[in-house]
Parts: C-alpha cells; structure tokens; sequence
C-alpha cells in the first residue's frame, strides 16, 4: 500500500522503431516539393521482389552516376545498406526500400540536424562504422592472450621502478584505444531519444569499434570519389566533373592526391585504418572530407524534367510520408547560379559556369584544390582562387612577390614544390644554403629526390617584416605530399610569418612559424614546426619536431606525431593564390597597374634627364664644374 506502481517499458520492435525514424525525417525534414520528388525517383529505378520494392547496388551506383574508373560503387553501397539501418548497426546490412534510402539521405546530408540536437556535430563515428569490417586479428589476438596487459606490466621491472614519478605531458601514454569502448554513438541515441524510444538501444546489439577497421583499398576508392565530388554543386551532374578522368595525366593526379591523404592514416606499418586513427585524423586534418556527399545526395530531391506548373494544385495535398500516394509529374527548380539581366530578369543565355580553379597552374590542378578544400573549407577554395604569383611566370625574386602579391588585401595560398636534398650536397649552391642551417639534422621525411609539396594558408595581407612578425592565429601550414598533413597556428609563439630582405636582414627570405633572425647570427634557427624559402626562392627547408613548443602545433597523425624531421629540398615550383571574389580581384588589378604607371613615369623621367631635349646642356654645366671625368672645367687652383 502507498506504493505508486512503476509504468510498464513500451514494447517496441526495432522495425517499426526504424520506421518510425524514417516517417519522423520525412515530416520534419524535407518539404512535400522534396518528398515527391524523392518518391518518383525511387520508383523510376526500383527492382522488385515478391512486392518488396528496393534498389539494388547497381541502381544507386547508375544514378549517383559513380564513374567506373575509380571503382567506388560497392564501397558507396556498403555505406548505404548500414545507414539505412539506423539507429540499429546490428540490423545492417539492410535492403534499401523507401525508408532506408530516405534515412541514408537524411544522413548524408545532415538534415537530421534539424531535429537530432545531440548528435548534430558528430557523424565520424557513423561514417567509421559503416565503412568498417570486422577486423579478426585483433579478436583472435585478444582472445589468445586475455592478460597480456597485465602480463607485460609484470615483466617490465623499469615501469615498476617508476610508478608513482610523474614527468612531462610529452611522455604520457597516449592512451589510444582505451576510449574507443566508451565513444557511444549519440547519434543512435538522439535519434532514439527523439522517439521516447531511448531503452531501445539495449535491444540491438553494440558494435564493437575496437575490432573494427577499415580495408585501405576501400578507404582509397572512397577518398578518390569524394576528390572528385568535392566542387560539385546541389543540381550539377556528376558527370561534369567525371568526365575529366578520361584524360589519364588528370586521372593520375587523383590517385597521387588519394594516396597522400591515405598515408596520413599511416598505412605503411598496417593496412588497415582504425577508429583512432581515423577519429584523429579526419577532424583535425580533414574535416571536410565528406562534405561532397551533401550535394550527391541532394540529387534525389529534384529531376530535371520537373514541370510545376502542370501540378501546382496538386501539390499543395502531397502527404508527408515518403510511402504515401504523390503526383507523377516532378519539376526542378531553376539553378541559382543562373545570370540575371541588367533590368533584374532571368538572361535567356544559358549561364557561364565560373571555372573551378585558375589555369596554368605547376602545382595547383583540379585534385589538389579538392585536397585543399578537405581542409580550408569548399566555400574558401572552389571558384574563389586567383593566380597572383609564379616562379616560371614572374621569376623566383621576393621582389616579384612583393609586386604581385602585396597588393592583394584578402586571404592567399602559398603552394610550394620541389625535391628532397641529399644529406651531403656536392653544388656549390646547396652547399651554400644548407651551411646557414645547424650541422645537426633530423632525417627527412622522404628519400632523396622525392617530390615533396608544402604550403600555407595566410588569412591577412603579406607586407615586410624586418620589426615585427607577422601574428594570424588563423594561419595554416600543411603537407599535400607525399604525404597529408596538416598544422594549425598556437599561441605558444606568435611568428606565424615573416618576410625579410637584404641588407634589412642577416637571414632574408620568406618563414613561417620561426621569429626573426637575430642580427648577426650565422645560423637560421628554424621554429619547432616551420618552413622557410630563401631570398632567392630556390631552396626551402620544412623542420617538424614532436616536442611542439612552436608558432604552429605538431602533427596529431598517429605515425608522425612521434617524430622529428626535416625536409631540406630544391624549389621547383612557388604559386601564391589569391582568395576572394570579383572586388578582391578589380582592386588588386587597379593597384597593379597604377604602380606600372608610376614606374613607367619614373622611367620616362630619368630618361629626359640622361637624353632628352635638355641634354646638351645639362652636359655642358656639368664640364663646367668639373664633373665629368676626362673633360676640362673650371680651374679651382
């Protein structure tokens, strides 16, 4: 008596659970314009199978429209068929009917954010498992060997020796895959709590991350997709931009480009990527990386022979469901890159597309700008880059930069190329160069004659800097290859760059993440994590050390956050881009060619000076006062 009775657990099943979701994303996220679209789509290339309508790999693969050559369909399909189970991993893979491929979009275009509010930012751990297989090994391993941690403690005399001495943070186990168990999925979790369905996470079965890994050549196929989806755009074709691989020199440099970004994974010593791994590299260096899914998948929400003026009425009744009876006849709406006439009307041209970078790059090519963009956002890079400054164009001389690049007020991007020195260099200018850096070295991060590309992001605008360096907490530096790194500015020091010439400096040329040469030193100190160019542009030198301490932090890639090197190279290629639009790109031209105008005047005027109409007398007057050597003048004796 006095006891309340405890209100008894809803049964629930995880199908209808999932259907449930499915229903909750299409009323909450999409709009019925969106819903019906998605319907005609699905139909138009269902299979069906005892009343089961579904879509195979091929359909998915046909209208994503993946190109052969990159053989990334089936790995694209694996991530659907688990995507299209959620919240329940263990129901996947699962057959892709209407719920399942409307979840899938929901998911791969973040729409869930709209009324998932846990799990908004975090799809890192879902993009892992659904890429992920069961790895073998490593449950073979432990099961073998249940003890093996406390058996090795036991052996290991020193760490009984030291227990209880703390040191420096450095040298702490990093503890790598201790979390990865207690990394729960809040994704499944907000989306079960959204349906007062929250107990339900006990009813499937938890994956286990930690015996997870992700197949290299898998993780490959995909990285090269999501290169070549990465510029495109809401209503623009695949194709577009597939179309390019049948050039092979372009196809190429997409597989240069993926291969760098997958050794960040450090796939030499395994050939399979982890969860820690990959939850420490792809937020840290590339957390765009799958932001070209959102307008792939977006394609399902529109077709091209929409016509809404023929179902206007009917529209307004669509149901919210995705299962639910629609109209056939879908319409798209009009592309907003279309061009409007000077009166403010839709020009009856079709729309110029803006080119996805500038032409003529050495370094920059479509691959390395996708690159670039898994890391400076999409929106910095594609159609947004203007060529300020080559070598082979404008010459390899600070005073062309300073010509070229200082009147650009706006964000830039240094790309430079070149190959690895030998660790003893028989030139005379190499050897020239490497005596102003300490004798002591660390071993580079490639062999010798390797290519290897570096760069940096520069958020304000270059000027001198023989006082003060130059501070930008906004900086990036990074590695394109041959491997994929990158490093963000710290405030531990604030150098982030600095540009010096001779005489103002003993040491001049172009650095980043080093202060300002002491005068009178014989040695360039280089910062812990930094890169240098010299005056003359033809030699640079990358110096990483995993201690930090520096105006940028050291790598966070699990097989290079230990070491220490330095790239000491031959420059063979330096590009400097401009980031901004058409204003940025007027002003710095006008800036430009007033300051030719003013040379041109400076010119002209020494040239009346040395051989205009007043020569002769200018030449006259200056044999008067003895000044000119060889001819008589005025006695002064």
């Amino acid at each position: 008596m006095g006891q309340e009775q405890s209100a008894e657990p809803r049964e629930v099943n995880l199908e209808q659970l999932s259907q449930e979701l499915a229903l909750k994303f299409a009323s909450k996220c999409y709009t019925q314009l969106e819903l019906y679209c998605f319907k005609h789509v699905f139909k138009s290339l269902a299979d069906e199978e005892s009343g089961l309508r579904y879509w195979s790999e091929s359909s998915l693969c046909r209208f994503l429209q993946i190109p052969d050559a990159i053989e990334a369909g089936h790995v694209v399909n694996q991530m659907a068929t688990f995507l299209g189970a959620f919240p329940f991993a263990s129901q996947a893979p699962c057959i892709l009917t209407m719920e399942a491929l409307l979840k899938v979009i929901t998911l791969m275009t973040k729409r869930y954010t709209r009324i998932l509010k846990k799990g908004d930012k975090d799809r890192v751990r879902l993009f892992f498992s659904s890429l992920s297989v069961h790895d073998r090994r490593a449950s073979e391993s432990l099961a073998s060997h249940p003890n093996i941690d406390a058996e090795e403690k036991k052996e290991d005399p020193l760490a009984e020796t030291l227990k209880g001495v703390s040191g420096f943070a450095i040298d702490e186990p990093a503890n790598d895959n201790l979390d990865d168990e207690e990394d729960e999925d809040m994704l499944a979790m907000s989306a079960l709590d959204s349906l007062d369905a929250i107990d339900a996470i006990a009813l499937g079965e938890k994956p286990n991350i930690r015996h997870s890994v992700i197949p290299s050549d898998n993780f490959n196929k995909l990285i090269q997709l999501l290169l070549l989806v990465a510029p495109l755009d809401t209503q623009e074709s695949l194709s577009l931009h597939a179309d390019r691989l049948n050039d092979e020199k372009n196809l190429k440099e997409l597989r240069e480009c993926a291969k760098a970004i997958l050794s960040s994974c450090y796939v030499e010593s395994d050939p399979d990527i982890t969860y820690h791994t990959f939850k420490t590299v792809v937020p840290n260096s590339l957390p765009y990386l799958f932001a070209g899914l959102d307008p792939l998948f977006e394609h399902f929400l529109f077709q091209k022979d929409f016509d809404l003026s023929k179902r206007r009425a009917s529209l307004s009744e669509a149901p919210t469901s995705p299962d639910a009876q629609s109209p056939t006849s879908p319409a798209i709406a009009p592309s907003p890159k279309t061009p409007k006439s000077p009166k403010g009307g839709s020009s009856s041209f079709p729309p110029v597309p803006i080119p996805l970078l500038p032409s003529g790059g050495e370094i920059l090519n479509h691959a390395t700008i996708s690159q670039l963009s898994f890391f400076l956002s999409p929106t910095t890079v594609f159609r947004r880059l203007h060529s300020l400054f080559s070598g082979s164009e404008h010459g390899f001389s600070l005073n062309s930069i300073e010509k070229y690049v200082f009147n650009w007020k706006a964000p830039t991007i240094l790309l430079v190329s070149g190959t690895i020195m030998p660790s003893n260099p028989t030139g005379s200018r190499e050897r020239s160069f490497t005596a102003t850096f300490p004798q002591s070295r660390h071993p580079p991060s490639a062999k010798p004659s390797a290519k290897v590309t570096y760069g940096a992001y520069i958020p304000t605008a270059w000027r001198a800097t023989h006082k003060t360096p130059l501070q930008a907490p906004e900086m990036v530096l990074f590695q394109l290859a041959p491997t994929h790194d990158v490093f963000h500015a710290s405030t531990v020091s604030t150098s982030h760059f600095t540009l010096t010439t001779a005489p103002h400096s003993s040491h001049p040329g172009i650095a980043f993440g080093s202060p300002l040469p002491v005068p009178g030193t014989h040695d360039v100190q280089p910062g812990a994590v930094s890169l240098h160019l010299d005056d003359a542009l033809e030699f640079g030198v990358f110096t990483h050390l995993a201690g930090g301490g520096g105006s940028f932090h050291s790598s966070v890639a699990p097989g290079r956050r230990k070491l220490d090197w330095q790239d000491r190279f031959e420059v063979e290629a330096l590009e400097i881009y401009g980031v901004g639009g058409e204003g940025e790109e007027r002003e710095q031209r006008r800036r430009v060619e007033f300051e030719e105008r003013e040379a041109k005047v400076r010119r002209e005027g020494r040239a009346s000076i040395s051989g205009g109409a007043g020569y002769e007398q200018d030449r006259e007057i200056l044999k008067m006062a003895g000044l000119l050597h060889g001819e008589s003048g005025g006695s002064m004796g």
